[in-house]
């Protein structure tokens, strides 16, 4: 197993696929249930908020756009990871414990 760690910036535990996106160009990939892996996000990200179970950013800390509305959505998020969307592919099942600031990649 792969662990990343980040910053635990909206708590919680979500475990499911993950879906990596590096633009907001591509966030209608993102399919209900999936986990959010991102470089960042920025206010024209927030569309994919209301369908995602998680969200793991590369870059950002607590008061990062990706943690501020994750806490507002009430879905687990870490940030700052600095290599989230290299460690981990799209479809890979992960576990994101927005407590711990750890991403575990399970399969």
């Amino acid at each position: 197993m792969t662990t990343v760690i980040g910053t635990a910036a909206s708590p919680g535990v979500a475990e499911g696929p993950a879906r990596v996106v590096h633009t907001a160009a591509d966030i209608a990939e993102v399919r209900p249930g999936e986990v959010l892996v991102a470089p960042m996000t920025s206010p024209e990200w927030l569309a994919v908020f209301n369908r995602v179970i998680a969200v793991v950013t590369d870059s950002g800390g607590v008061t990062c756009h990706a943690a501020i509305v994750s806490r507002e959505y009430g879905i687990p998020a870490v940030t700052g990871t600095s290599m989230a969307t290299t460690a981990i592919v799209t479809g890979a099942r992960i576990r994101v414990d927005g407590d711990q600031g750890e991403i575990t990649v399970l399969r």
